[in-house]
């Protein structure tokens, strides 16, 4: 049996589900694509090849078992993404929490159901259908849990929005002491370097005290200044609007004082050095075509 806990962002990590880019399937067509950046890509016929992403995939693999990290795999699905492990699924304290995801992403789920089956059955839930919520929008930081999540009465016609409020009120409901703080986050279907996906797309903790963050995915000015309070201005790192497209705040930590990041991400990686941590340099950026980097490639079972 796996004992699930996941309490933060940081803490040194002992399990994880890594996606897969094995058999990834054709470059989609311009109506398949679910984000901005994809699309982007997919126009200007600069879709990353399945080999590449392969290939940035076994280098991150390798990092994660040079820190003895227990790494699962989803079973291979023909024709299929199965990049983006953190949005089918979440760990909150040692509870595993089902996403309600986009209908066709269901199979992704199914591909990782012999990881779920060595979890106590009574600590695996999903949530009703009306409830949208992904990994990606969920943060754990000790007592709190923070949720991205989008409060536009255009909900339902933005594919980019992917926890409504429904979702808070789940996870409220589920874990009745923690503290959740919900932040309204900027979307748009047209221009990736204006649509935060998820809560992660800009922001994100490292070490104990430290974050990356970008101001200008928040809709609310006050969100962005909770965190500011809470982390204090000088331990945060602003990255830029471009910074923010090339997905910079979704590194991902192995420990409080290890991030792994990506290899061109340079003023990042210097701060994060010049701040003690160790920096675990790897390519990634084919992967990041698709509006998703190295947190969202990662379902963390188990920390410290």
């Amino acid at each position: 049996m796996l004992q699930l806990n996941i309490n933060n962002e940081t803490s040194r990590l002992k399990t994880v589900v890594l996606g897969s880019a094995v058999h990834n399937g054709p470059t989609p067509k311009v109506e398949e694509a679910y984000d901005p950046k994809s699309l982007e890509h997919i126009l200007a016929g600069t879709y990353p090849l399945e080999k590449d992403m392969v290939n940035e995939m076994e280098a991150f693999s390798t990092v994660l078992q040079k820190y003895n990290v227990t790494v699962f795999r989803p079973e291979m699905i023909e024709n299929y993404n199965q990049i983006f492990s953190r949005d089918i699924g979440f760990v909150i304290n040692d509870v595993f929490i089902k996403s309600n995801i986009l209908p066709e992403r269901e199979r992704e789920l199914e591909a990782i159901q012999y990881i779920i089956d060595q979890i106590n059955p009574d600590k695996v839930v999903r949530p009703p259908e009306e409830a949208h919520i992904e990994g990606g929008d969920v943060m754990l930081w000790n007592e709190y849990i923070f949720i991205g999540t989008y409060k536009g009465s255009d909900y339902k016609d933005f594919i980019t929005a992917r926890t409504n409020k429904e979702g808070v009120q789940y996870i409220k409901d589920l874990f009745p002491n923690k503290i959740i703080k919900e932040f309204d986050l900027i979307k748009s279907k047209s221009e990736a370097r204006d649509n935060a996906l998820h809560l992660d797309c800009c922001f994100q903790p490292v070490g104990t005290n430290k974050g990356i963050i970008y101001k200008n995915g928040f809709r609310q000015e006050a969100d962005y200044l909770f965190l500011v309070k809470l982390f204090g201005e000088k331990n945060l790192f602003h990255i830029t609007r471009e910074e923010m497209y090339n997905m910079n705040s979704n590194v991902f930590s192995i420990d409080t004082n290890v991030v792994v990041s990506e290899r061109n991400f340079t003023r990042l990686n210097n701060w994060l050095r010049s701040n003690g941590f160790v920096v675990e340099e790897i390519p990634y950026a084919e992967i990041a075509k698709q509006e998703g980097l190295l947190r969202c490639s990662t379902l963390p079972l188990i920390r410290e």
